[in-house]
């Protein structure tokens, strides 16, 4: 581990959990840098506590330090106390293996996880001293680069980055690792990079790109500046998720995480389509992992890290088609190495007995449950595909095996809500209140039913970005009214701020301008805007008004259906015409059938080359 500095240690020693900052983890990976060609700082504009619950960034860690000539690391935004006494000791901005500046790396790579990190990554360069805007980096500057669900609509951001990536980054980092080492060692200058990394399956120069604009604001084209790069980029994808190993160790925190346990992701995808799901578009197809390749990986993660808690990762576990096997496969060991099992992501509706019966077996924990709407016609319109009966089935399930505490997930400011909707949150809250008091419990045992309720945010390449969100006002009018619905004590409701939905709208659907927003905002002092005490809705509209430009233009605007928008050359699998489809269902609240049960030519299996399923088969 590398030696820590003098100015480094007097910070270290004037702020809260130093553990943040001082690397030295076990799992750890550390290199001599006289073998290795190729460095990345991989970054996470959040904290250290945050970050380090990012399954992504532990996979990619791990498959690019198999490398032996590749040197990867990571970074964290600094809180506040500690942001301040590297400005105040110019102490620039340092990877917490080797605690070198990221100005001596190749690649820094940033996590694009949720719209309201982008002034963290700002503050991030700021803090290394590296210029903010592409164009004022040559190539004695690191490549500067992005990933995650956010890169779908890359436009807000594309001022900042040299390259961004669509899709999944299994092979492309890899690929961009290499062509980078490449690079270097032919003396390549960096538009010559560019062009070579353009060649990439998934890869976004956006500087390759320009913007023009109708006289009303809308985008009228996006089109490439030069000969051989695609005017459309296409996702890249794994197409078989048991060619990549899950990782077998991870970076264990000194610093409590907030989700602080073993994770294995067993399958990528979502047969649902969820209509306000962007998760479940952007990662189709569906595909699985074997069991027995989830239990084997999983046993050696828990043994080489010492959790004790084990999560199966997906967008909809229970979805898996061998699931059971997979429950059998890892309490073949589970128990005796007392390792607990958490699935997050049940599903209500093959929510079951067994289910519980093996994943209980160390330690129980409170279920959660996503109705999403409060009413059936609502939960029809979001295409849910969940009915009362089957939440009251999975809650009685619980309720018997000694479950106490249930969290129900909703959303408001769904299209087409009206204040019956709203009132059906509550009611629904109340009907599972009542049935665990219709059933026999031991004396003195109660029920907490927790709501919890978001903010509902139209986004890109769903069936809903085409609709225009709630206005503030209209939002908390709703947050009010679900309040006086409430009439139990065994009932907690928790909401979102409405100001910061609002804000993640406006950059869900932003284009190329909303760079100078952003800049503009984070000069005025804007960062940590997921953190509801720095977060300034006043500071974020004095930047609109500074650069000219109309926030409600972009979240409270109903997009037309042929309309051009900031991501149409970017190409997720997804095709426009299925959206357009499910968006003229939902105003019919017709629904549309799981697509491992009837494909709903939603066009993603393009990307495996055929079918997602065996639609002769009726897998469920």
């Amino acid at each position: 581990m590398a030696e820590f500095s003098p100015k480094l240690k007097e910070a270290l020693s004037l702020v809260q959990k130093p553990g943040r900052y001082t690397g030295g983890e076990p799992g750890c990976t550390y290199k001599d840098k006289a073998n290795v060609d190729v460095r990345m700082a991989f970054c996470f504009p959040d904290t250290y506590e945050i970050g380090m619950s990012f399954l992504g960034e532990k996979i990619l860690y791990e498959l690019l330090n198999r490398h032996e000539n590749w040197w990867c690391e990571r970074a964290f935004m600094p809180w506040v106390d500690m942001k301040e006494q590297m400005e105040r000791l110019h102490i620039p901005l340092y990877c917490l293996e080797s605690k070198d500046p990221l100005t001596d790396f190749d690649i820094v790579g940033f996590s694009l996880e949720y719209e309201l990190c982008y002034t963290n990554i700002l503050a991030m360069l700021d803090l290394a001293g590296i210029p903010l805007r592409a164009a004022d980096r040559d190539e004695r500057w690191p490549l500067i680069i992005s990933g995650g669900p956010c890169v779908c609509n890359a436009e807000p951001m594309a001022d900042f980055f040299d390259i961004m990536q669509l899709g999944e980054g299994e092979q492309m980092l890899q690929d961009i690792c290499a062509t980078v080492e490449a690079g270097k060692k032919a003396g390549w200058n960096k538009d010559q990079l560019l062009f070579e990394l353009s060649k990439i399956p998934g890869v976004y120069v956006p500087s390759f790109y320009d913007v023009t604009y109708l006289p009303d604001g809308r985008v009228e084209s996006i089109k490439p500046n030069r000969p051989g790069v695609p005017e459309r980029v296409t996702k890249a994808i794994v197409k078989d998720m048991d060619s990549f190993v899950p990782p077998e160790n991870f970076v264990v925190p000194m610093v409590g995480a907030v989700q602080d346990r073993a994770c294995v992701e067993v399958l990528r995808g979502c047969v649902r389509g969820c209509r306000f799901c962007q998760a479940g578009q952007l990662y189709r197809p569906f595909r699985e992992r074997s069991p027995k390749l989830i239990s084997e990986s999983a046993r050696v993660l828990c043994r080489n890290t010492g959790y004790d808690e084990l999560s199966l990762s997906s967008l909809s576990t229970s979805d898996h088609s061998r699931l059971e096997d997979i429950l059998d496969e890892l309490n073949s060991w589970a128990e005796t190495d007392h390792v607990s099992l958490s699935l997050p992501s049940l599903r209500v509706d093959n929510f079951s007995q067994s289910l519980v019966e093996k994943t209980t077996k160390v330690r129980k924990s409170g279920l959660t449950f996503a109705a999403e709407a409060g009413t059936q016609r609502l939960r029809d319109v979001i295409n849910k595909n969940v009915t009362w009966d089957q939440i009251e089935r999975g809650c009685r399930i619980a309720f018997a095996e000694g479950y106490t505490s249930v969290k129900l997930y909703f959303m408001m400011g769904l299209p087409t809500e009206t204040l019956e909707d709203i009132k059906g949150v509550a009611d629904t809250a109340q009907q599972v209140v009542d049935l665990y008091y219709s059933m026999e419990h031991p004396k003195g045992k109660g029920v907490q039913v927790t709501i919890s309720v978001a903010c509902f945010v139209p986004k890109p390449d769903t069936p809903f970005q085409f609709c225009a969100q709630d206005r503030r006002e209209t939002l908390r009018e709703k947050q009010k009214y679900l309040l006086s619905c409430v009439h139990s004590r065994k009932i907690k409701v928790n909401y979102h701020d409405s100001a910061t939905s609002v804000l993640e709208g406006v950059f869900a659907k932003g284009d190329r301008r909303m760079g100078r927003v952003i800049e503009t905002a984070y000069h005025n002092g804007a960062f940590f805007d997921t953190w509801e005490e720095f977060f300034s809705y006043d500071r974020w509209l004095e930047a609109f008004a500074a650069c000219g430009l109309d926030p409600d233009f972009y979240n409270y605007r109903a997009l037309g259906l042929d309309e051009v928008t900031p991501w149409s050359h970017l190409d997720v699998g997804v095709t426009h015409a299925h959206l357009v489809r499910e968006y003229q269902k939902a105003l019919q609240a017709q629904t549309t059938q799981p697509c491992n049960r009837q494909c709903s030519a939603c066009g993603a299996n393009k990307l495996l080359g055929g079918p997602c399923f065996d639609y002769s088969k009726n897998s469920l």
